[in-house]
């Protein structure tokens, strides 16, 4: 027999031991640290810019040519676009869970390369770009001057120069957006000049290019060389430009009479910005930002770390007065939280040491245990460092919830010996070879449900088998291990450390004697239950449906929401508001912040010009950075609480919505407390039809109940001036219809040229008209185009314009036009409900269809999947000790307690308030374990006395009366545990607090309606199943 083995050999237990321990320490210094395991499906995107294109353009020209490319992609999930009115394309393709994101990224640029040439020329100009991106904002980092005498130009280019191109190149950065852009040289056309000079932008345009340029010329004297060949040197020709004034001597013709026509002549030449889209503030300041978006992959903070290090290397150089800050940075909250939950593992250590020795009254009879719980947990990180995982929320809660679990092996075997030493007298030696013989079936029976709990929770697909599988990998570990401790060094150490028992310390005498008491009644109280079947039955019945309508009143959810020290920010004014006005509302949601909030919040950064619904002058988004937890304790100053303040006081805001809300729990999920879907147009009749089937749908939304607050993503149409040429006027007098498209696209555009040098730094060169002529429809008028006979002829004489409206953004969803939607689900309804709703509403309009992205898409893809999960578990329970015991009847007992036990979970977490989500999916099944565990040890022994020839109801009630002080100690024990789940504060509290109230309930229920219920179950099913006879066989 093992235990035997290695009670007589000691040593060999403890070195082994030791090896566990070394390797446990060496995978501790090594595990990667992060909050989440990478529950986002990997993401590629696809980005490229067409400058002056509106929405519709950039979708024709350049989106759908792009998404075309996008097939024969491995492990391809979905895929989505959009084009907005600055250019921007940008195209998101979602992978499988487990699809290494690097090959991924190979794939798709080998996909789009074979369409690069099928784009527009300034497309190709300024690049394709393929990046592995989450999407969400990890990390702001912000820039402004205290001085107040740089500008958001300087400040933005410093950034861009300096910053940008380290920060891209550190490992697991996925992309990076500046809020912003640096220097370029504005060359700003006068129409009328270039009239006079009878030049076209075209003509600029040639002429840059011409004369900002270097040659690679050769040389002079290179093999192969006429002999004695000394001369040997490189040819240069031209240079780039890199003053303005230099620009500005740039000759764009040259006349007859022998003057020279410079581009000083028709135009203004300044050091610009590259664009003028944004505008961004820091607590009132100008200032510059960037947006930091994590690989698919990647680790947060090893990330963040080496972010921060290349921030600090480039802050010791910075210019008097600027000031780098992070008014978003997650990696303080992944710190604390982590470092919160690793406090609470030594917090229920201790608890669960002192449950111990509460009951062993032993010192040595509880530094056994004791010793096991490192053993245990260092084991466990070993496995986990094999396996390639990562020291992260769910791998610690497991932790957490596996110590009273873990303790529990032990505690039976301490229990059991220094019972057998005081009643049969027997030494320590004698007793632990004897003690094994009596529980190690038991010992592996219960290991065995509970691992039979948990490895069903390791197969299940998509985001939510990612977290599943977390948790689950890391508590069966632990149980194994655990198993294997009791089995080889607990029996050893009992062996060599106990001792016949001593004097009793005072408090102990009388803590037995309540103990002595409760047992009495308890074993009364069962004798009744036993003998009151039909009421026992009655009663029974009645929990189990109190329960089940607990669970359908429990909301739904994926992973709380939590505090994570800053809020996110979205602005949006009336149509056509110009930037002035929204900078005026932005500042007043500034002053709300530093004042009303001044104790609660740290900085306010504003980016003007963008947010997630689109881009314009009229919209605006924020990020706001809170103190720590430490300096903002209590409900009322939870970042919640800030948000519901913000947004009453900013709901009566004069033309404008302003929207305060809580960053994504998981990074590249999106926001996980809205359903998120997408409507296409499936036969291609127009975005104008999807607005209208669009208005259908909110017409329907009265007769769903399900959910609420169904809205479009992307802001309303925008008004558009369209020019229309008269092809045949324009033919008439000779033009060309490329020079009049170069002209129009040059002037109101706004054109990239080529590149200069700016202090030692490559930066473009950009063509546009001056503000003055193209603030009015009518200023078209200004412009003109040179015919084939060399004459200006005028816009006026060739087209008309007109308005209509266009799209700020166009979307599309795996390759068809379509909308991306959201709603709320409705109070006391689970996101379940809803989504069949949703799907019923959409089936009631035709020509439309939908689909489902984002966290929804995993819900949908998972529905159902806790109910078959918890069906799986039991079902594997019932299998393993059917196996076990070789009887059909102990398994049906034992799943008698899963009702009884899961009632607590279910209970405490509707009075706590919290939903039915993945952490109380956890606890659910914890519980599970728990409550068959306890059924396992009176059911056991109360078979093991019937085999003595006792009868059901005296062997029941005998096996609940030996296994009442065990089953108290470890359930106490493990109720210990997670006590400081239930209290803890500070980042990540709203998980601890969940996970641990239900688990909590789950014991509590779990051992008084066990211990009541589990002797009557025993009989009852004996007597169903005239179990003599069968389990004798």
């Amino acid at each position: 027999m093992l235990s035997q083995y290695f009670i007589q050999r000691p040593i060999f237990a403890f070195v082994l031991a030791i090896f566990v321990m070394a390797g446990g320490l060496f995978a501790l210094k090594n595990l990667p640290v992060e909050r989440y395991p990478d529950i986002a499906p990997p993401r590629i995107a696809i980005s490229a810019t067409y400058s002056g294109a509106d929405a519709e353009t950039v979708e024709e020209s350049v989106t759908q040519i792009l998404e075309e490319q996008i097939k024969g992609l491995d492990h391809l999930l979905y895929f989505s676009s959009s084009s907005d009115s600055t250019g921007r394309s940008r195209i998101n393709i979602s992978f499988e869970n487990g699809t290494d994101p690097d090959t991924a990224q190979v794939q798709v640029q080998n996909s789009i390369n074979s369409a690069l040439s099928r784009l527009p020329e300034d497309v190709q100009r300024q690049g394709v770009e393929v990046f592995k991106s989450l999407g969400d904002t990890h990390m702001v980092i912000g820039l402004y001057d205290e001085s107040r005498k740089s500008s958001n130009i300087e400040l933005s280019d410093y950034l861009l120069t300096h910053l940008e191109s380290e920060i891209s190149r550190v490992e697991g950065v996925g992309e990076v957006d500046v809020f912003g852009s640096q220097f370029a040289m504005r060359i700003w056309l006068d129409p009328n000049k270039l009239r006079e000079y009878k030049l076209m932008p075209s003509d600029v345009q040639k002429a840059v290019e011409a004369q900002n340029t270097q040659v690679a010329a050769g040389g002079v004297g290179e093999l192969p060389a006429v002999n004695e060949q000394y001369l040997n040197a490189k040819v240069t020709s031209g240079s780039r430009l890199k003053t303005a004034e230099q620009f500005n001597a740039i000759i764009l013709k040259a006349s007859a009479d022998g003057g020279f026509v410079y581009l000083k002549d028709v135009a203004r030449v300044e050091l610009g910005a590259e664009n003028y889209q944004s505008y961004s503030s820091i607590n009132g300041y100008p200032s510059a930002g960037m947006a930091i978006s994590l690989a698919s992959g990647a680790n947060a903070i090893a990330s963040s770390k080496l972010i921060n290090q290349t921030v600090d290397h480039i802050a010791q150089t910075l210019p008097a007065g600027y000031k780098l800050v992070y008014p978003r940075d997650n990696t303080p909250f992944v710190q604390e939280s982590i470092k919160e939950v690793v406090k609470t593992l030594f917090e229920a250590i201790l608890l669960v040491v002192a449950v111990m020795f509460l009951f062993l009254q032993n010192w040595r009879a509880t530094l056994i245990p004791a010793i096991t719980v490192p053993v245990v947990i260092l084991g466990t990180l070993a496995v986990l460092y094999v396996l390639g995982m990562t020291i992260n929320t769910l791998t610690l809660f497991a932790l957490v919830l596996a110590i009273g679990l873990l303790v529990d092996d032990a505690i039976v075997v301490v229990e059991n010996v220094e019972r057998l030493m005081h009643e049969q007298r027997m030494t320590a030696k004698q007793a632990s070879i004897e003690s094994m013989h009596e529980i190690s079936g038991a010992l592996v029976g219960i290991t065995l449900v509970l691992t039979a709990v948990f490895i069903p929770m390791a197969f299940f697909g998509g985001s939510t088998g990612v977290i599943y599988r977390q948790f689950s990998i890391t508590l069966v570990t632990a149980m194994a291990i655990s198993l294997s401790v009791a089995l080889v060094l607990t029996p050893a150490l009992c062996a060599l450390i106990l001792k016949p028992a001593g004097q009793t310390y005072r408090w102990a005498v009388s803590f037995n004697r309540m103990l002595h008491q409760t047992k009495s009644k308890y074993t009364q109280v069962s004798q009744l239950v036993i003998h009151n079947r039909v009421a026992a039955l009655v009663i029974a019945g009645a929990l189990i449906i109190v329960f089940a309508l607990f669970y359908r009143a429990l909301p739904t959810s994926f992973l709380p929401n939590e505090d994570q020290g800053s809020l996110s920010l979205q602005v949006t004014l009336q149509d056509n508001a110009p930037m002035s006005k929204t900078i005026e509302t932005g500042e007043a949601v500034r002053s709300y912040f530093l004042e009303h909030e001044k104790d609660n919040v740290d900085l306010v950064m504003l980016r003007y010009g963008r947010n997630r619904t689109g881009t314009g002058q009229h919209l605006a988004q924020g990020f706001i950075q809170l103190k720590p937890w430490d300096e903002r304790s209590g409900q009322a100053n939870s970042a919640d609480a800030i948000r519901e303040r913000a947004n009453k006081y900013f709901s009566q805001a004069p033309n404008a919505r302003i929207n305060i809300s809580l960053p994504p729990v998981v990074n590249g999920l999106g926001d996980t407390d809205s359903l998120t879907f997408w409507v296409r147009d499936i036969n291609g009749q127009g975005r104008h039809f999807l607005n209208q089937k669009f208005d259908e749908l909110k017409n329907e939304v009265k007769n769903f109940d399900a959910f609420e607050n169904l809205d479009k993503k992307s802001a309303p149409d925008k008004a558009k001036l369209e020019v229309h040429i008269d092809q045949k006027a324009a033919m008439a007098s000779g033009l060309a219809l490329a020079d009049i498209n170069s002209t129009l696209s040059a002037a109101l555009g706004g054109k990239y040229i080529n590149d200069f040098i700016d202090r030692g730094r490559i930066k473009r060169v950009m063509m546009q008209s001056d503000a003055p002529y193209r603030a009015k429809p009518e200023d078209l008028q200004y412009w003109s185009v040179r015919n084939s006979n060399n004459e200006m002829v005028p816009f006026s004489s060739f087209s008309t314009t007109g308005w209509s409206g266009g799209p700020e953004i166009v979307n599309r969803f795996n390759g068809y036009s379509a909308v991306e939607m959201e709603a709320e689900k409705a109070a006391g309804v689970s996101s379940g409900q809803a989504m069949q709703q949703i799907e019923m509403l959409v089936n009631k309009v035709s020509d439309i269809d939908l689909a489902w992205s984002g966290l929804s898409f995993e819900e949908q893809k998972t529905s159902n999947q806790a109910f078959m999960l918890y069906l799986i578990s039991i079902g594997f329970i019932f299998l393993c000790l059917a196996a076990l015991y070789e009887s059909w009847s102990i398994p049906a007992a034992v799943m008698a307690a899963i009702p009884l036990g899961i009632g607590g979970s279910i209970l405490f977490s509707f009075i706590g308030g919290f939903p039915n989500d993945i952490y109380f999916q956890i606890a659910l099944l914890t519980t599970i374990g728990l409550s068959c565990k306890n059924a396992i040890l009176i059911i056991e022994f109360a078979d093991a006395a019937q085999r003595q020839g006792k009868k059901a109801v005296e062997a029941a009630i005998e096996g609940a009366s030996l296994r009442f002080r065990p089953i108290l100690m470890t359930s106490l024990a493990f109720g210990a545990g997670v006590i400081p789940l239930i209290f803890a504060q500070g980042a990540g509290a709203v998980s601890r607090q969940e996970i641990g109230l239900s688990v909590f309930g789950g014991v509590l229920f779990g051992t008084v309606l066990v211990l009541i219920f589990i002797p009557f179950a025993f009989v009852m099913i004996r007597s169903i199943f005239k179990a003599a006879a069968v389990d004798t066989q």
